[in-house]
């Protein structure tokens, strides 16, 4: 088999559908890299490490130069990571962006997670890679993970992180609670996003009756 004609010729086709076919790009992209990094895996078996080097040379020189060595890898990562049984389908939610950050990651568990926050709340990019950045899986209750890798069913409280992350505007070590309340509002969204789905913010300073006494809360979810 020539390995290289093979990568050559699905790049070139998975470029046209690029072209014509807008509404099915991503899809493309997907099953392309995918099948070009077994090509790669099976060419590596055959003619050693070295051979990714001199296709990206190749590639970059016939086709552009975002088929370099770095992409190629990636491709056969890319592969490697989603071949075994437990990764037979691919979600075309996720674009190929999505899946060269979830690349970094080597514990399987944590990319489902991750690939599931995406499908559920429609993750850009950028908002994926915010929420690997705040290592939001490492602060999830072990019992929690446990119950995704067990396939159970989650509660809204089983996604409260510990600890939840408040960006400190005060630069100090130590912050009362009325200091915590105002930098919780001051950046409300961020708060929200941190406890997970299924909570809403009401008011701040909500006021309840308590027998014939009349009682405030800082933050009414």
């Amino acid at each position: 088999m020539n390995y290289y004609d093979e990568i050559k010729e699905k790049l070139i086709n998975n470029e046209i559908v690029q072209k014509v076919k807008d509404y099915s790009k991503n899809k493309s992209d997907l099953n392309t890299y995918y099948e070009v990094g077994k090509l790669l895996v099976d060419a590596g078996k055959h003619y050693g490490e070295g051979i990714i080097k001199q296709y990206s040379i190749k590639l970059t020189s016939e086709l552009g130069k975002k088929y370099n060595e770095r992409t190629l890898r990636r491709m056969r990562q890319f592969y490697e990571l989603f071949s075994s049984q437990k990764w037979s389908t691919l979600s075309t939610k996720l674009s190929w962006s999505h899946y060269v950050e979830l690349l970094n990651i080597s514990n399987q568990n944590k990319i489902l997670y991750y690939i599931n926050q995406c499908i559920n709340n429609n993750l850009s990019v950028r908002g994926l890679r915010k929420k690997i950045k705040s290592k939001e899986y490492e602060r999830l209750p072990d019992e929690t993970k446990n119950k995704l890798i067990n396939k159970e069913e989650p509660s809204v409280i089983d996604y409260i992180k510990n600890p939840i992350v408040i960006k400190n505007n005060y630069n100090t070590d130590e912050i009362s609670e009325n200091m915590l309340k105002q930098l919780i509002l001051e950046d409300i969204s961020s708060f929200m996003e941190e406890l997970g789905d299924g909570f809403c913010f009401i008011k701040s300073e909500y006021k309840i009756k308590i027998g014939i006494d009349y009682h405030s809360i800082d933050l009414l979810l």
